[in-house]
């Protein structure tokens, strides 16, 4: 008898975790490896967080929560949408997830049905196509051709082809860095209502931008969802706790289906992630060093032959054009660990028709490895 598998697990791989997967093996051997390839602060989660946790350790009891989640955590979200955003926003609309990659699952499961028509950015996070693919979801990838963002006029055309029945964005985007100016992100919004086109923000890079603050899709309509997550400017990635504000329709679709999916995200993260909100002082300085960072690659990554192929408004992430060295970036990340050991992720995982043309490196380690990794290609390169 012998072992099938279906088409959904025939999806791309997550290339920049095979990269990582390449580095490990390569520190397990004893050898050097600075990692520019995966978007994971290399801070610990704040000390409050951790005392939290810690203490919840002690009483013992971790259990399951609402489906929901801790209403205390839901309470704390809605807090942080008044204090940061000026929006209002009710606890009842939030579900606190496992990561941000649940709360994509759950909205993804609540609001398409298969043959489904959503539009996303190229270059994109991967596991948007990936995750809408495996669900039989035709996922509608938008060339960007040189644009900093997705906008309105993107939207119109591809509508204008063949009805969408959702649009899926992010700002400050992975793998670029662009942030979606406020003009533009109303605009968007309003023209995805006027064609009946569901909206989908992602925003889990909110609160790491270096020019204009952060704005919300949220403060232009309730019938938009959000998607957010402890797991980067709060340094808390290995804790799998994030969370969405639903359209108040969506609430208890996404609650039926998390319950058989999940049944909750870890308490013992969200009584955590409780405290997240009240490290500001930690987190910013951490932030800081995001920014020094920033300004280190902006200046010599261009210096080396890898020109800025999108503004790096935010989040942590540089994307390169690499067409100066080669003309497959896949290979030139084998041989940048193997030879340099210097981890970078190929744009392939971003873009799977240009993407062999760029690469992107995430600058948020320390600043010593900054700098250690940019000698390493500079030495290399010659």
């Amino acid at each position: 008898m012998g072992v099938s598998s279906s088409r959904r697990g025939d999806v791309e791989p997550f290339h920049a975790m095979d990269v990582l997967a390449g580095a490990n093996r390569l520190i397990a051997q004893g050898i050097d490896v600075i990692s520019m390839a995966v978007g994971q602060p290399s801070d610990p989660a704040p000390l409050a967080v951790r005392r939290a946790a810690s203490e919840a350790l002690e009483r013992g009891r971790i259990g399951y929560t609402d489906a929901l989640g801790l209403m205390s955590l839901r309470e704390a979200i809605a807090r942080h949408y008044a204090e940061n955003y000026k929006v209002e926003v009710s606890p009842d609309r939030i579900a606190v997830t496992t990561g941000s990659s649940a709360a994509f699952n759950l909205a993804f499961l609540a609001m398409f049905d298969a043959g489904d028509r959503v539009a996303i950015a190229a270059p994109g996070y991967p596991a948007y196509r990936n995750i809408m693919a495996a669900l039989g979801i035709e996922v509608v990838e938008i060339e960007l051709d040189g644009a900093p963002y997705l906008d309105a006029a993107h939207l119109r055309a591809a509508h204008a082809d063949k009805p969408l029945k959702g649009v899926l964005f992010a700002s400050p985007a992975n793998p670029t860095g662009s942030v979606i100016s406020e003009p533009d992100l109303a605009e968007l919004t309003a023209v995805a209502r006027e064609l009946g086109i569901t909206v989908i923000s992602d925003e889990i890079y909110h609160r790491l931008t270096y020019g204009a603050p952060d704005t919300t899709a949220l403060a232009y309509g309730d019938d938009v969802t959000v998607i957010n997550s402890f797991s980067k400017y709060y340094c808390m990635t290995g804790w799998r706790i994030g969370w969405m504000v639903l359209p108040q329709e969506l609430v208890r679709p996404v609650e039926r289906i998390a319950q058989s999916l999940y049944i909750s995200a870890p308490e013992l993260s969200q009584v955590a992630a409780i405290e997240a909100f009240s490290a500001t002082g930690e987190l910013e300085a951490v932030k800081a060093r995001y920014a020094q960072n920033r300004d280190l690659l902006m200046q010599r990554l261009p210096e080396l032959g890898f020109p800025l192929a999108a503004p790096m408004d935010g989040a942590f992430y540089a994307y390169c054009d690499v067409r100066r060295h080669t003309n497959d970036s896949m290979e030139f990340a084998r041989r940048m660990l193997a030879e340099a050991h210097v981890a970078a992720t190929p744009g392939r995982d971003f873009d799977t028709r240009q993407g062999h043309r760029y690469m992107r490196f995430s600058y948020a380690g320390s600043n010593r490895d900054m700098v250690e990794a940019l000698s390493r290609l500079e030495r290399w390169l010659k």
